[in-house]
């Protein structure tokens, strides 16, 4: 080809471009193509929005009974979300979800697993302690489970351990039975998005009945098995 039919072609490609009166905007902000998950900034934000809510929340008994809130403890960014039922004498003292004994209990749980207690998001179905230790009733359960869900939608967890059957009665209903459906994956829509589910036994319950001990186990292996099947990095 001639320089000069180079050059004619050059201008029959700029007249055909313009022709179409496209605007180009350049930037220098990298383009996300993959990851439409949103951002810790974002997560805490979301996360502050419903702990306004859950404090303003009226006529409730457990929180006119309660030191204070209990939300929630670890990362937003972690991938692995367990729910408990709710906060006990030293949670609601101290503020934060499994502590004493019970925290005691599940850390040993996790590391048994080599999971750090630091790469777990943790929270509660009710997040005031329930006067005396009281299991929470059905209209309570009922009542925080649509902040859960919300705090769920939020978290996005890979992977969602429901220890107890408060929790497990808060997303799947009053007539499933923890001791049937321990131990089995079970898949929730919340928003419009899949979560995978689990369930086993609540620490608090195990310093109760050592003996189910070895049930807890067996779920603790299902759950090793599974964050190694999906990669996670715990």
């Amino acid at each position: 080809m001639t320089l000069s039919n180079k050059n004619q072609n050059n201008i029959l490609n700029t007249e055909l471009i313009n022709s179409y009166n496209i605007e180009y905007v350049f930037s220098n902000k990298p383009i996300n193509r993959i990851n439409n998950e949103p951002q810790k900034d974002d997560k805490l934000k979301l996360l502050d929005n419903l702990k306004e809510k859950i404090l303003n929340i009226k006529n409730c008994e457990l929180k006119d009974c309660a030191t204070q809130l209990v939300f929630s403890d670890g990362s937003c960014q972690n991938q692995i979300m367990i729910v408990g039922e709710g906060p006990g004498q030293k949670e609601d003292e101290l503020g934060k979800p499994f502590v004493g004994d019970t925290g005691n209990l599940l850390n040993k749980m996790l590391k048994a697993i080599n999971v750090d207690r630091k790469k777990i998001y943790i929270t509660n179905v009710v997040n005031y302690r329930p006067p005396n230790n009281r299991k929470p009733e059905s209209a309570e359960i009922i009542r925080y489970s649509n902040f859960l869900r919300e705090h769920i939608s939020i978290i996005k967890p890979k992977i969602l351990i429901l220890m107890g059957s408060t929790a497990l009665e808060s997303l799947f209903g009053p007539k499933i039975r923890i001791s049937k459906e321990r131990g089995i994956w079970k898949e929730i829509i919340i928003n419009d998005k899949t979560y995978l589910t689990i369930a086993t036994f609540h620490p608090a319950y195990l310093l109760r009945q050592a003996d189910q001990k070895k049930y807890s186990w067996l779920d603790l292996k299902k759950i090793r098995k599974k964050i190694d099947e999906l990669g996670l990095k715990i």
